[in-house]
């Protein structure tokens, strides 16, 4: 009889699976949800359970498929392998942390998708924090937001969705660049400011509100952008989508709802016509964000 606790009990049973075969690298591994019904343990067991795999780096997820199997490689020492380099390292990186987030980045499971042993990584990088300026600069640089525009709320708008762009294509950069205090010093992040600064620099604005402004557009994608981040890791953590969820969940809304103490959202919400989408979200507060940086250019201009 084992004491260990069930996550581990139940990670060591799809260990077992994936080493002999009976899952295959591809293959998709339980749901959250079918652990819950195979071992008969809560959802968060189960999500811990496939914690473990992840980060043991046998499974990771897969979008719009669930969380496969990892094809498994031994150290490439063969006169065939490709050197270690700092860009094939954060390349390696960008794919892990893009697959499975920000907390899911360690040097081992780095070194584990390249081939090579967890110390072969610091000739490259001194660690972790290193590597993830050097990730976020690499992101930063993958498109060129192009001439600054003559007109200064086109170049505040461009500016706002190519960092969305950014952020949708490596939604772990939100939490990455979340500080404001101490900001990642990376050349390409530093220009996409430079960018926007250039854009404000027609306007009647001080130094201090060109900062600003620059910043309020900044956290306000950053914002948006780390919702989406959180929202695709709850997706990955229970295995359900959100339709599926808020339809487990639209009981317990009713209930709270049908006292009557909430009319203003019973309004807004009734008929069934209002759906969140982050999408239209984003499109409705740029704008309106814009607008006020708009008013303020022309008080300071009167």
């Amino acid at each position: 009889m084992t004491n260990e606790p069930p996550y581990l009990a139940i990670a060591s049973e799809l260990r077992r699976r994936i080493r002999c075969g009976e899952l295959s690298p591809g293959d998709r591994v339980p749901s959250t949800r079918a652990v819950t019904r195979e071992w008969g343990v809560a959802m968060a067991t189960a999500t811990k359970a496939l914690a473990v795999l992840r980060q043991e780096g046998l499974v990771r997820p897969e979008p719009g498929v669930g969380t496969v199997v990892v094809a498994q490689t031994g150290p490439s020492t063969g006169p065939d392998a490709a050197p270690l380099s700092r860009e094939r390292l954060v390349g390696a990186a960008l794919e892990l942390a893009d697959a499975e987030g920000l907390n899911a980045l360690t040097m081992r499971r780095v070194a584990t998708a390249l081939g090579v042993s967890t110390m072969a990584l610091y000739r490259h990088v001194p660690g972790k924090a290193e590597l993830v300026r050097l990730m976020a600069d690499a992101a930063c640089g993958e498109v060129p937001l192009g001439p600054v525009p003559a007109e200064w709320r086109v170049g505040l708008e461009r500016g706002a969705r190519w960092l969305r762009g950014v952020y949708e294509r490596h939604r772990w950069m939100a939490q990455a660049m979340a500080s404001f205090t101490r900001p990642v010093a990376a050349p390409n992040a530093m220009a996409y400011m430079e960018w926007v600064l250039r854009s404000l620099r027609g306007t009647p604005l001080t130094p201090a509100e060109k900062i600003h402004a620059h910043l309020l557009i900044f956290a306000y994608v950053q914002g948006l952008s780390m919702a989406a981040d959180l929202e695709e890791q709850a997706r990955q953590d229970t295995g359900i989508s959100d339709g599926e969820w808020m339809e487990q969940n639209e009981p317990r809304f009713d209930a709270i709802q049908a006292g009557g103490s909430y009319p203003e959202l019973n309004l807004v919400t009734s008929g069934g016509d209002f759906g969140l989408d982050l999408d239209a979200l984003f499109e409705f507060g740029l704008r309106r964000t814009l607008d006020g940086i708009a008013s303020m250019i022309d008080e300071t201009s009167g």
